[in-house]
């Protein structure tokens, strides 16, 4: 993956990742991609559907698994270092703050795209690609199950209500 394509795929995530947090209102409240709400897992969709969509894009006819398997880790590591960042910084502070739950998002679609980056030319997970699609797909499937029926856990919970 080229410089050019990393920075535009940032760009463009960082963009779409932003404008859908406020897609759920603009759509009549429709909420299988945006948020539905304030909750940690919400919120892993600004990051998992953009980047979702860059990569279909940018891997249309890919067939080297090697450049799929690392943009599924990428995929997945942003996606899943958004709670990690947000509950060690919260657990340490006891509160959230805004200004630092926005930063975290584009530090995890930073870190994303680092790490599709670093593994595209390296084939280290290219044994593995049948695992991370199957990782991708059932996150995604948790992500449109869990908007509908989200478990009693904290991740699920809006702290707004």
């Amino acid at each position: 993956m080229n410089i050019s394509l990393t920075i535009a795929g940032i760009l463009s995530v960082s963009l779409l990742g932003t404008l859908l947090h406020f897609t759920y209102r603009w759509s009549g409240r429709n909420p299988l991609i945006a948020p539905v709400n304030e909750s940690v897992w919400e919120h892993m969709k600004l990051l998992f559907f953009p980047m979702l969509l860059f990569g279909l894009w940018s891997l249309k006819g890919e067939t080297d698994a090697c450049r799929i398997s690392a943009f599924h880790a990428g995929l997945l590591m942003g996606t899943l270092l958004i709670p990690v960042l947000y509950y060690s910084y919260t657990s340490a502070l006891g509160h959230s703050i805004l200004a630092v739950d926005i930063t975290i998002f584009y530090i995890c679609v930073i870190a994303a795209f680092l790490i599709y980056r670093g593994l595209s030319g390296s084939c280290l997970l290219e044994k593995y690609s049948h695992v991370t699609s199957m990782a991708v797909f059932l996150l995604l499937i948790c992500f449109l199950l869990f908007t509908y029926f989200p478990p009693g856990f904290s991740i699920f919970k809006d702290p707004e209500g």
